[in-house]
């Protein structure tokens, strides 16, 4: 990467294509994930509790919350146009989510250097907190957009 090519430029530069590039992933789509949002190291979406989404009592499965927190954990650490992993996440649970609801994921980058990122992701329905995650991204070397040495 260019000296003055830093990653705040390269989001601004590509975050049409970054949010495209999440916008259609295959599982989140599948899922009914819609981002809503991707700034430089944070994203927001997401997603309406469908019946098929519900566990045996009634409300949405912890696997629906997981998979809102871990989609925008992915946004966010790859918003720079940095291949970037998880490497971790601890996942909280405090409420349920209900049947019909729009359930919101928000990840916020707390802290990155050039291998390690963190994130803070609040999961809320209606206002109320469901659940938290705190995530651990790998930065790789490459980019998945266009950067020039």
């Amino acid at each position: 990467m260019k000296p003055n090519l830093t990653e705040q430029n390269l989001h601004e530069r590509y975050k049409k294509e970054i949010f495209e590039l999440f916008e259609n992933e295959p599982y989140a789509r599948f899922l009914g994930i819609r981002l809503t949002d991707l700034g430089a190291g944070t994203a927001e979406a997401e997603i309406e509790v469908k019946g098929h989404m519900l566990n045996s009592h009634g409300t949405a499965h912890g696997a629906v919350l997981f998979a809102l927190a871990d989609f925008v954990f992915a946004a966010a650490c790859n918003s720079y146009g940095k291949t970037s992993v998880g490497l971790s996440t601890t996942m909280n649970y405090m409420e349920a989510g209900k049947a019909g609801s729009t359930i919101k994921a928000k990840a916020v980058e707390e802290k990155k250097n050039n291998r390690t990122a963190w994130y803070y992701i609040r999961v809320e329905s209606g206002g109320q907190l469901l659940a938290v995650m705190e995530a651990l991204a790998y930065r790789k070397n490459d980019y998945f957009v266009p950067v020039q040495s």
